[in-house]
């Protein structure tokens, strides 16, 4: 990548995960020689900004937040801005105006290959991601003479204590000392004080949801039938309302349980999974059941709340997904796997194409050896290692991806510069 360096650099972060990873980034940024500045749009991205003076809040009506952030962009000479998420309205304007002014644009996003793992890109992640568009077979060769140990996916989700914590404090501020930012407007489907309250109903309700959670998955391993496993997302996630032809969760789960009904054999059972940070805010259980009734499956469908994936999959027959990154453990343990929706490992040697009923009647394999590659690739460019929200998470992603921010390529492009670099010849001396 060459040598790191954040002198003439001028960043702006804008929104990031809830908590302090973003400032955090931005001491060590500073430490490189960078000039850093903050957007903030409510008082929850005020309270993990520690200084006034690099501070900059927007308390301006939406619709003037394209022509504002264009401007103060171009005005300080900005050259890089850094965001978690690129779908968000005002990230997706920051992003335009970013583009025009040829300023780089450095993306975080929960892990590809998660728990354990971040993600890093430059221009957009997801179905915006560069990955979309590459084939196995590239990966393969930029990756052909690189030696790596494959480390294992891991089977616990990460910090989700934190994230709830985090998660109901963010929004607390916001809630209760948000009077400067009056006209701030959340983009969420609900309002700020109901994402406080399911937030932190979440958290406290954790001790309850995990013993519901571990009496279920044990009646299910006990039982000993055959089950394929269907993985819920976030509705509101940007992954279902951006990059998949879905809205929302009942209408995954109506689609599974239609097609499980019509395809699957007698003898095998449907388990839908929740998401480990799915709020309560639709009632997926009930929708769940009343769907098996409908389809006189409900005998054989079985609702899990989240929480840890791993002793689940590794006896499931199948997957099924809309576009979870989830699906990756899923991929790494050579299970057949149907995916709805954009994503970045919805490769043809990876996803079956066919219809849900086909799929639970006989699902197609996947190529574990070209995942296994595919995987490879991603642990070398834009997968790195920690985690948003707990302090030793935080601690070993910060060391992990601050020089790919100050580097002048993108991860993807510095593997390429690395290949095409001439190798260093020894020279024997008589």
């Amino acid at each position: 990548m060459g040598k790191a360096s954040g002198e003439g650099k001028v960043i702006v972060f804008l929104q990031g995960p809830h908590g302090p990873f973003f400032y955090q980034l931005s001491r060590v940024l500073v430490a490189a020689g960078a000039e850093v500045f903050k957007f903030g749009f409510n008082q929850g991205d005020r309270a993990f900004w520690r200084e006034d003076d690099t501070y900059l809040p927007f308390t301006g009506k939406p619709e003037n937040w394209a022509t504002e952030v264009r401007e103060v962009l171009d005005d300080m000479g900005v050259t890089d801005i850094v965001l978690y998420g690129d779908t968000r309205h005002v990230h997706a304007e920051a992003i335009k105006a970013a583009r025009d002014l040829g300023i780089t644009v450095h993306c975080f996003e929960e892990g590809y290959l998660r728990p354990y793992w971040v993600t890093y890109e430059r221009g957009g992640v997801n179905g915006y991601s560069r990955l979309v568009d590459m084939s196995v077979a590239d990966m393969q060769a930029e990756i052909r003479d690189r030696d790596l140990e494959l480390p294992d996916a891991p089977a616990r989700w990460g910090d989700m204590r934190h994230h709830a914590f985090y998660g109901a404090l963010y929004h607390g501020f916001i809630l209760f000392r948000n009077r400067r930012y009056k006209n701030y407007r959340t983009h969420r489907d609900i309002s700020v004080r109901e994402e406080f309250r399911l937030h932190f109903r979440r958290l406290m309700a954790i001790p309850l949801h995990a013993a519901q959670r571990r009496a279920a998955s044990l009646r299910i391993r006990r039982d000993g039938y055959v089950y394929h496993l269907a993985l819920l997302q976030l509705s509101h996630d940007s992954s279902i309302q951006t990059h998949s032809p879905l809205r929302s969760m009942p209408e995954f789960i109506r689609l599974t349980i239609e097609g499980f009904a019509a395809g699957a054999p007698m003898h095998h059972h449907l388990v839908i999974k929740a998401h480990p940070l799915e709020d309560g805010r639709l009632p997926l259980r009930r929708v769940t059941m009343d769907t098996a009734l409908e389809f006189g499956v409900s005998d054989r469908v079985h609702f899990v709340r989240g929480g840890k994936l791993a002793g689940l999959m590794n006896f499931a027959r199948s997957v099924v997904t809309v576009n979870s990154t989830a699906a990756q453990q899923a991929l790494w343990r050579g299970l057949p796997l149907k995916a709805l929706g954009n994503s970045v490992y919805r490769k043809p040697e990876f996803v079956s194409e066919q219809t849900l009923e086909e799929f639970f009647a006989d699902p197609w394999k996947p190529d574990a050896r070209a995942y296994r590659d595919y995987r490879h690739y991603l642990l070398e460019t834009s997968q790195v290692m920690g985690g948003f929200y707990s302090a030793k998470s935080r601690r070993r992603l910060i060391r992990g991806v601050v020089d790919q921010v100050l580097a002048a390529q993108d991860p993807y492009d510095s593997l390429q510069k690395e290949n095409a670099a001439p190798k260093q010849q020894l020279r024997v001396v008589k």
